[in-house]
């Protein structure tokens, strides 16, 4: 291998673009992890179960932290993003996990564009008023207001999200969007059996739509060992490049708060135990704490692993970038242009 398409100048020269990630959301001063493993953006959970105070507040929080740090940058569009790969800033992409933040107000869609929320996600788990979450006990599909939903999200630009979703509000949504619809974070059901990983055809209708998938590093997604390899990680990769094409897969790795190496063991119970018991987390699909994540990208502070690794495992300098980056961006200039 050259010099030119060595692991750490391949990763040096893409763009990289974690697009889910709630750890940056509750510890903010973890940016310095994303900075030093080379990531160009990330998407930190700014809404999710909050309403429209909670969520406004954490807007209001993530404005104040970027005007006070010259090296952050909110992106608003792919050529933001170009910019902040050429000027060494790093890139704030503002990412919903569920719908609570719009209540049952569409109106409040162009109203969080204009903020900076260019991905919303439809559920977390659970039924809410758009539709059903992946952990439900039915499957019933868009609501009224779901079907309304995914049409505004589409006329503001602002890309759907079916992460966390059920099986067939995602299809339903995939099927009414005129525009690119991804799962930002989601592994392949035929290597994980689970509730949240999702199933070929919902692969195959993602990629229809042009949009993609987000490999997710959280570690019971990833395989059945508590402690996930590199390569564990990367067969969801290329489970979904060899079926739908290289233009599809993505990152979308989920650091969270409960991880290890960030929370310690009483913290992360506690976590655990709240997610449990709010009913936003089922013991099928959660297993209790610790959370390694996949050996070699415990942290963001070691990306470059993953892009050494995937060159080893035979993808291409040109599959590289665009999984680490590339494929968002191309659904970025796509849906906010």
């Amino acid at each position: 291998m050259s010099s030119s398409t060595s692991g750490e100048n391949v990763h040096r020269d893409a763009i990289v673009i974690d697009a889910t990630c709630p750890l940056l959301n509750s510890h903010p001063h973890l940016v310095d992890w994303w900075i030093e493993g080379g990531a160009t953006a990330a998407a930190p959970t700014v809404g999710a179960f909050e309403g429209v105070s909670g969520t406004l507040r954490n807007l209001a929080r993530w404005n104040r932290l970027i005007e006070q740090d010259d090296r952050l940058m909110l992106v608003r569009s792919a050529d933001d993003i170009e910019a902040a790969k050429r000027d060494g800033r790093f890139g704030i992409i503002y990412h919903f996990q569920g719908t609570e933040p719009i209540e049952d107000d569409l109106d409040l869609i162009p109203l969080y564009k204009q903020l900076g929320v260019g991905i919303m996600q439809l559920a977390y788990n659970v039924k809410n008023r758009v539709g059903d979450g992946c952990e439900e006990r039915t499957d019933a599909g868009l609501s009224y207001f779901g079907v309304d939903l995914v049409a505004r999200l589409n006329r503001e630009k602002v890309i759907v999200d079916c992460s966390h979703t059920g099986y067939r509000t995602t299809m339903e949504a995939i099927e009414r969007s005129t525009a690119p619809v991804v799962f930002s974070h989601a592994n392949v059901k035929r290597l994980v059996p689970s509730m949240r990983t999702i199933a070929d055809d919902q692969i195959r209708a993602i990629a229809e739509t042009g949009g993609l998938i987000g490999a997710v590093g959280f570690p019971a997604l990833v395989c059945d060992d508590p402690r996930p390899t590199l390569d564990q990680f990367i067969d969801h990769i290329a489970y979904i490049a060899d079926r739908v094409g290289i233009d599809h897969v993505a990152l979308g790795i989920d650091y969270f708060a409960g991880q290890s190496g960030v929370a310690d063991d009483t913290t992360a119970e506690r976590i655990y135990a709240s997610a449990i018991n709010s009913g936003q987390w089922k013991p099928e699909s959660y297993p209790p704490p610790p959370y390694h994540y996949p050996q070699g990208i415990e942290t963001p502070q070691t990306l470059h692993n993953l892009t050494s690794r995937l060159l080893e495992r035979g993808f291409s300098p040109e599959d590289a970038r665009k999984i680490l980056g590339g494929n968002w961006m191309r659904v970025y200039r796509t849906v906010w242009g």
